[in-house]
């Protein structure tokens, strides 16, 4: 198949399996009903019964919030689904058209707010001011009532304990309180991205609540299916405690400077479980079914793990699917412990009425191993298992699992040896276990000095030969060694290494985030491919408005619990990838809901590391099994939007690796990650884009990665004497953070490297270093295959207008106005864009030019704080007359516009 667009080159998609899409469609559709979660269905109120008449309320009935926004949300799709209409195609049900009909008269004086901007949405809408006599002419009609509540949350902002955010607004708070003085059976759906505020389903008491999440753009039909008598089979990924207050983050989460972690690894359910099991209304891995099950487990030891077997036997009358979940219990010890940790987790196939399945899972007793920062065994700086017994557990949640095993260690005991790393310079105090009582003891801080462990450990530089004619294509046949490779490269073709171009590089597929590798002639001489990245969390981001797959969102996935549901589901969006030339998707995002206001929950998956890891893993070798790959990201503590780039996460260097890393090395050493993208934030002290222990000490040195690490977009960086600026390349190179993301020109940026090197400050050796890492890893893609079948040659247009001639200029361009014009050739254009804006630097402004109605390209660019800036793109433009319609969400004035050919 293809897809047809007259101003890009055809994307020849014939080499998709047939019916891929459709069957990414139905997986994505499959996984959005997984993850439901039913906290609540009293007297059986669901699933919907054959003759009920149901009355809809809330205006996301139809308005389904299919992602979050920013970078983790923005899918072109060709089609969402919505709940009502999905569960109108039900002829068992009759659903309240003149309810319907009221919302809709309602909503056109009253339509969809976008917001303005970037992060500019609001998080919830604008709810109808229901009638009681309308509730009332509503009872007359059915005897249940569905309320749906949404919310959107997104990149740069955070959500907040107010009213429309966590807390339900004033709107939503009157539409439950009519329509439960009305109703016996009120049937509330969130479609949420993150858990919110849960007091009013005691308040109201309401019958049924399900989490539907963001489900991608099959959401809405996901969500009918469930009601309709697909059993929930979902899983809390999160504990849901009354209230905000009682997450033990919450007294330090939202600092503009620094983010103290006083509660150490004391996250979620680890808190709530081990001190306050009172203050969690639902419990992590809690979820309902409209059947039942039996679980009855067992364990033993087999050599260096734990084999646990569990049988699941539906007792229940319908179809239905079960999470088993096996938790252990270290003893307390020294160092304190918290009372459970998940360790393993697996779930049956669809189970008919009386049938069983027996699981087999397994997990390393070092697993059940705590890292020791302080000392306090004899071990500083050591895995250790602590003497005692150790209980395993197994069950439906956190909650109600039961003991089912013993396991003692003996004596305390070295499972694994570690350097002190990224150890916190501020002193503070970390809460502790001391008999199941709050204690508080000091964080141990750090005892080396950082700069003598960079210059003490310094690659050795490859000697510069000149090119020899190696070219990459000999080092993937083993004609010849990388070293040799890279000893032909300049300094200069090494910087242009290290930097990535974009967002919306005319070198690779319009509209995504970046170009790195090949981005130089020179180095395409040499045989270096051309490397495309883009977005993709939830599905593939191409800001050009070509389409694609929306997938469910990250929370949503990991309620499934299911690994090799996610795995199949991010293997046909490899292949999805594969057909828009895409090699590499910036996702999926691991960081831990420490905090339920983190404006970016809906694309991180859990308060837990191991279920984040896990999901890292399904996905990452999902994408591998078809060639494409994950980028993990953001590493690492990225734990709130507000005041992302100057944020300081201090944190324990316990807390640091049993939790805030634990999913990232879960997905290096079994995920086969080999991409990686540093966090915004500051960890202890450091920007994760310039943190010499976050990227080299523990990334590579402790857990062995062997692939590449890019920045995210616009990164800051710390240098090693506690300066911040954009342009220190040099310290970026000298921690062994790759690549810098992004920049419109490698050949032509404002960055430190040629000085740092000519000063000393930064060696060759170094700058070779990363270099050999990408083109390892650009010669293991797709995009080198693609170079490789077309004689290692690029036909890329470029930006540059040096040798063009000016065809056309427009000046003061009103936005979303239809503008003639005539063109006396035919051909690709690059367009320049002279505007302003008054949004900041760290926002993302993007200009949609739809020419004859259709999509031809989108400029991309960072806010300008009022100032001038400039942004090319190009498309290419028929002859005579066109109609030109230049849009923007953002705040923008176009001043000028120029056309080049």
């Amino acid at each position: 198949m293809k897809y047809e667009n007259n101003y890009y080159k055809d994307y020849d998609l014939g080499n998709l399996p047939k019916d891929s899409i459709k069957e990414l469609e139905e997986l994505s559709l499959e996984s959005a009903k997984e993850g439901i979660v039913m906290l609540e269905n009293k007297n059986n109120v669901l699933p919907l019964k054959k003759g009920d008449c149901v009355s809809v309320f809330g205006r996301i009935q139809r308005e389904y919030y299919k992602s979050g926004t920013g970078s983790g949300g923005l899918v072109n799709v060709k089609y969402v689904t919505n709940i009502v209409d999905e569960l109108k195609k039900y002829d068992d049900i009759k659903i309240n058209e003149e309810l319907l009909s009221v919302y809709e008269e309602w909503k056109k004086e009253n339509p969809f707010d976008k917001g303005q901007g970037w992060g500019g949405e609001p998080w919830c809408q604008k709810e109808m001011d229901v009638d009681i006599e309308l509730v009332k002419k509503a009872r007359a009609f059915g005897d249940k009532a569905i309320v749906v509540i949404g919310r959107t949350a997104g990149e740069d902002r955070d959500n907040s304990a107010s009213e429309g955010s966590y807390l339900l607004s004033k709107g939503e708070e009157e539409l439950l309180s009519k329509v439960s003085s009305v109703f016996d059976k009120v049937i509330v759906i969130l479609n949420v991205g993150a858990i919110i505020d849960m007091k009013w389903v005691e308040k109201y008491n309401i019958s049924s609540v399900l989490y539907v999440w963001q489900g991608g753009m099959c959401g809405g039909r996901a969500c009918a299916e469930v009601l309709m008598g697909y059993s929930p089979c979902g899983k809390l990924a999160d504990s849901i405690a009354y209230d905000i207050s009682d997450y033990s983050s919450s007294a330090n989460f939202g600092g503009e400077i620094n983010n103290i972690y006083k509660e150490d690894i004391y996250v979620g359910y680890r808190y709530f479980e081990t001190f306050a099991k009172e203050k969690a209304i639902y419990p992590f891995g809690y979820g309902l079914s409209y059947t039942t099950f039996d679980v009855n487990a067992s364990a033993a030891v087999n050599g260096d793990k734990i084999v646990v077997t569990a049988t699941v036997e539906n007792k229940g009358e319908y179809d239905g699917k079960e999470v088993v979940q096996v938790y252990f219990g270290a003893p307390n010890g020294k160092l304190g412990k918290a009372s459970r940790e998940l360790i393993a987790y697996a779930k049956t196939k669809m189970l008919k009425k009386g049938e069983s399945e027996t699981l087999t899972l397994e997990f390393s007793i070092n697993d059940m191993s705590c890292y020791d920062d302080s000392g306090a065994t004899g071990h500083k700086n050591c895995y250790v298992l602590e003497a005692g017994q150790y209980i395993i557990y197994a069950g439906k949640c956190v909650r109600c699992c039961e003991p089912i095993f013993a396991y003692l260690q003996e004596q305390t005991e070295v499972v694994r040896k570690c350097t002190q790393a990224l150890a916190p310079k501020i002193p503070f105090e970390r809460m502790k276990n001391e008999g199941g009582n709050i204690a508080y003891e000091p964080a141990p801080t750090i005892e080396y000095d950082l700069i003598e462990r960079v210059n003490n450990n310094l690659p050795a530089e490859i000697p510069f030969t000149g090119d020899k004619g190696i070219k990459l294509e000999d080092v993937r046949t083993g004609k010849n060694t990388i070293d040799e490779f890279i000893a032909q490269l300049t300094t200069d073709e090494l910087c242009c290494l290290v930097r990535g171009e974009g967002m919306n590089s005319p070198k690779v597929t319009p509209g995504t985030g970046c170009a790195f590798g090949g981005v130089t002639e020179e180095l395409n001489s040499y045989g270096v491919p051309i490397v495309c990245g883009t977005d993709g969390p939830s599905g593939i981001r191409m800001d050009s408005g070509l389409p694609a797959t929306s997938m469910p969102n990250g929370t949503c996935l990991a309620c499934t619990f299911n690994d090799e549901l996610v795995s199949k589901l991010y293997s046909l969006e490899g292949v999805e990838m594969t057909a828009y030339e895409i090699d590499v998707i910036l996702g999926p995002g691991i960081n831990i809901h420490r905090s339920p206001l983190n404006g970016r929950n809906f694309e991180y998956f859990s308060e837990d590391p191991y279920l984040t890891g896990k999901m890292a893993c399904a996905i990452s070798k999902g994408l591998n099994k078809v060639g494409v790959y994950a980028t993990i990201k953001h590493f690492m503590a990225n734990s709130q939007e507000w005041k992302r780039h100057t944020g300081d996460s201090v944190i324990s260097e316990r807390a640091l690796r049993e939790i805030y890393a634990r999913p990232f090395e879960i997905a290096v050493k079994e995920g086969e990650v080999k991409s990686i993208m540093t966090a915004y934030n500051s960890v202890n002290g450091y920007h994760a884009a310039s943190n010499y222990d976050l990227t080299k000490t523990i990334l590579r040195d402790d857990w062995g990665y062997d692939g590449f690490v890019m920045t995210d977009w616009w990164a800051h960086i710390t240098n090693l004497d506690g300066t911040t600026s954009t342009s220190d390349f040099a310290t970026m190179v000298k921690c062994q953070n790759d690549i810098y993301m992004v920049m419109e020109n490698a050949k032509n940026n404002n960055d430190n490297l040629k000085a740092s090197l000519e000063s000393g400050y930064l060696t060759v050796g170094e700058l070779q270093v990363c270099a050999k890492r990408i083109c390892e890893f650009v010669m293991n893609t797709h995009a080198y295959e693609r170079f490789k079948a077309n004689g290692f040659k690029y036909d890329a247009s470029s930006l540059d207008t040096a040798n063009m001639s000016l065809e056309a200029t427009l000046e003061n361009v009103e936005l979303d106005t239809v503008i003639p014009m005539h063109f006396k050739k035919a051909g690709r254009y690059v367009v320049e864009l002279e505007f302003t804006t008054p949004q900041s630097e760290l926002a993302q402004i993007k200009i949609p030019l739809k020419i004859n109605k259709m999509d031809a390209c989108t400029f991309v660019a960072k806010g300008t704080n009022g100032a001038q800036g400039v942004v090319k793109a190009n498309t290419s433009i028929m002859q005579w007359e066109q109609k030109l319609v230049f849009s923007s969400e953002n705040e923008v004035k176009i001043n000028k516009v120029k056309f080049y050919i």
